[in-house]
């Protein structure tokens, strides 16, 4: 079967009609669950992408990230990015200035920004918690906002940032806004993998909903693992290991040359 995946201005097509879904993404297993469950947007990291990754996910617009910090140019920036979009990603995720952005908007790569609450610059806003709780601060992300627009950015995703300012500023832009942790007012909702697994031995966000429990799946896995090298283990000192049914033959007639010939 032969899979459409959308492109930009489909995406912005539907901005203001429906939620659209997004999950981050770090195997092939996941892209490939994602692709079945129906999931419209991944964040994947650039290593992820290739002729594999397209079989697993044909259908989803991929966004890799391109990580700040890991590039210092704009020329770092744009040249990984055409890497990615060559390798199969559909845009890229960068939190770097907008000047960078507008290199990149002038080659025609869609970039993803990102305001809100910004890890790599979360020492800006006090750390790791809610941006935009008071009008200075809401206003700040508004800005930054109509700044990434400006700067020719498709998209923002906007992180740990009330549902009301959220939703006020979605409204008002035509970006597409990706909430991670700011309500249903935007264009799509994104949470990581790892959380919706419960796969996460660390904090899970306020905003982070876990549907199954991959952690005590993988402890019990690993508790089979250990069993299964020490009855192995086991096998070997016994002698169980190997078997006859484990061995490769020999014919006797075929045997008894080989010691002749080894004799003689």
């Amino acid at each position: 079967m032969r899979h459409r995946r959308p492109t930009v201005a489909d995406l912005l097509s539907i901005k203001g009609s429906r939620q659209l879904t997004m999950l981050r993404v770090t195997t092939l297993e996941e892209a490939d669950a994602a692709q079945q469950a129906g999931i419209d947007l991944l964040s994947v990291p650039p290593s992820l992408l290739g002729p594999a990754f397209r079989e697993a996910a044909p259908g989803c617009f991929a966004i890799p990230g391109l990580e700040y910090g890991d590039y210092v140019s704009a020329e770092d920036y744009i040249r990984a990015a055409f890497q990615a979009l060559k390798a199969g990603g559909d845009a890229v995720y960068c939190a770097a200035s907008l000047s960078t952005i507008r290199r990149m908007r002038d080659e025609g790569i869609p970039v993803c920004g990102h305001v809100g609450l910004i890890p790599s610059k979360a020492t800006w806003t006090g750390g790791f918690k809610a941006v935009g709780k008071t009008a200075e601060s809401a206003i700040g992300i508004w800005r930054q906002v109509k700044a990434l627009e400006e700067a020719g950015a498709f998209a923002a995703e906007i992180e740990v940032v009330p549902e009301a300012v959220a939703s006020d500023i979605s409204r008002r832009t035509s970006m597409l806004m990706v909430s991670m942790g700011a309500g249903a007012g935007c264009d799509a909702q994104y949470l990581f993998a790892e959380d919706v697994l419960g796969a996460n031995r660390r904090h899970y966000p306020r905003h982070a909903k876990v549907y199954r429990n991959f952690a005590a799946e993988f402890d019990r896995l690993q508790a089979e693992r250990v069993k299964a090298f020490a009855e192995y283990a086991q096998d070997v000192k016994s002698g169980a290991y190997p078997a006859r049914a484990h061995l490769v033959g020999i014919e006797p007639q075929e045997y008894e040359a080989f010691r002749r010939a080894m004799e003689g």
